[in-house]
């Protein structure tokens, strides 16, 4: 929600080019709040707001501008003044906005750039897109394990500008390789030690991860391990970068939205929902509905072979739609329960067994209450009492079978190494229609002969 509070003082203050008041304001806030004040102000104005501060406070702002503003400054506004906001910016962060830009527009800003940023943003963005090297800043704090604790303070203070953050001190060798982890605390704790050496101070259990490794193992090791930033190292465990929580937030939202998409049967969106181009959207729902439009001819065909019993006991039409709801509502409650339980962890492939008797359990108790509400209502229907037991046994036998793929589909695609929300709610549901009406005509020959 755009907070309009300070908008005509805004403008009123940049109309009348009062220097000494929009230099206040964006100092006198967390940059955060101040972002979100300016957030009723075009990109142009925002940025001439963002002129009367230095340009460390101009980057940390921008950061919290939402990303249309932010392309469109770095779209519009002057080159140098832009790269030299790029500059400010953490690594990972850069690389981001950069590839949304036009590739004329790079090279242009690029060229502006110290060498050395112009060398990262190329390293980082090298590293395929998903991957821990594609998430990582290369801003990190590296401790030569050979300095006492004194030495280590002064190291940081010549550092600590160009760092993100110095949650965790990283130690490495003569030759960049990761050998401990030292914490903020515990280096001041040291200082009555100060010529302690790191060596002797570090921890050298590290938990790491490799540039090539997914978003979604370092995602899980952050949350498993319950830490603020994880170290990257490369092949010969050189210390590369690291990747902070926040980041590890965007990709467990983006996982989840993801996930989202897929149960309901649609292609993940690059772009959000607003922003994508409606042709796009239009294909990413439609190739799904089309795989589960044949999938709802497969019910009709299926239906079509029991014509017979449709004539001889016509009542048995009004149950369908109890029968195919049964079943999918069922299968999509099992499918969404254990493809969100495999995506945080609780479940491995390997708990199948477990998996499949609690669905056997449970399935039984829903399918049982379910079947004695619906031998209740076709017994007002149903031309005797043995033809009314139908119902409840098909019923039982639908939701167990709803249960059982709902569980089952996505552990066999987990598998078969891949996305297990791939197995979508409407696919699930659109199995488990005809097998519902195969298992009910079937129960209906079996009962009435």
């Amino acid at each position: 929600m755009i907070n309009t509070l300070f908008l005509p003082e805004l403008r009123e203050m940049l109309e009348f080019q009062q220097a000494g008041e929009l230099k206040e304001f964006c100092e006198a806030l967390n940059p955060g709040r101040t972002a979100e004040y300016m957030a009723g102000l075009t990109p142009a104005e925002a940025w001439q707001v963002l002129q009367h501060t230095t340009p460390v406070l101009r980057a940390e702002i921008f950061e919290f501008f939402d990303l249309d503003h932010k392309l469109a400054i770095l779209n519009d506004q002057d080159p140098q003044e832009v790269a030299e906001l790029l500059g400010g910016l953490p690594a990972d962060d850069r690389v981001d906005l950069v590839q949304e830009l036009s590739e004329q527009r790079v090279a242009r800003l690029l060229a502006l750039l110290p060498a050395e940023d112009r060398r990262d943003i190329r390293r980082l963005q090298s590293f395929a897109e998903g991957t821990a090297g594609a998430l990582m800043t290369t801003e990190v704090a590296k401790l030569d394990e050979r300095l006492t604790v004194r030495e280590a303070f002064d190291e940081l203070s010549r550092q600590a500008e160009q760092l993100e953050t110095i949650y965790y001190l990283y130690v490495v060798d003569e030759s960049e390789r990761l050998r401990g982890v030292v914490s903020g605390r515990q280096l001041v704790s040291s200082l009555a030690r100060p010529n302690t050496r790191l060596q002797d101070l570090m921890e050298t259990d590290v938990i790491v991860v490799e540039t090539s490794d997914d978003q979604e193992k370092v995602a899980e090791l952050v949350e498993r391990y319950n830490m603020l930033a994880i170290p990257v190292v490369d092949k010969g465990r050189r210390l590369v970068g690291i990747i902070t929580h926040d980041d590890v937030i965007d990709v467990v939202r983006e996982e989840l939205t993801e996930d989202a998409h897929r149960i309901a049967a649609v292609a993940p969106l690059e772009d959000g929902y607003l922003r994508i181009n409606l042709l796009q959207l239009g294909w990413k729902r439609g190739i799904w509905l089309t795989i589960l439009f044949f999938a709802a001819l497969l019910t009709a065909i299926a239906l079509r072979q029991f014509d017979e019993e449709l004539e001889k006991y016509t009542w048995l039409v009004l149950f369908i739609p109890l029968i195919i709801s049964s079943g999918g509502n069922s299968g999509t409650q099992s499918a969404t329960l254990v493809i969100t339980a495999m995506t945080s962890g609780e479940v491995r492939i390997r708990d199948w067994r477990t998996i499949l008797l609690r669905e056997i359990v449970v399935g039984l108790m829903l399918g049982g209450f379910l079947g004695l509400l619906g031998w209740l209502v076709s017994l007002a229907v149903a031309p005797d009492s043995t033809s009314a037991l139908v119902i409840p046994i098909t019923v039982l036998a639908v939701v167990m079978s709803g249960c059982l793929c709902g569980a089952t589909l996505p552990l066999i695609f987990k598998r078969l190494g891949l996305d297990p929300a791939l197995m979508s709610n409407p696919f699930v549901a659109g199995i488990v229609d005809i097998l519902g009406i195969v298992i009910y005509f079937n129960v209906a020959r079996g009962v009435m002969g």
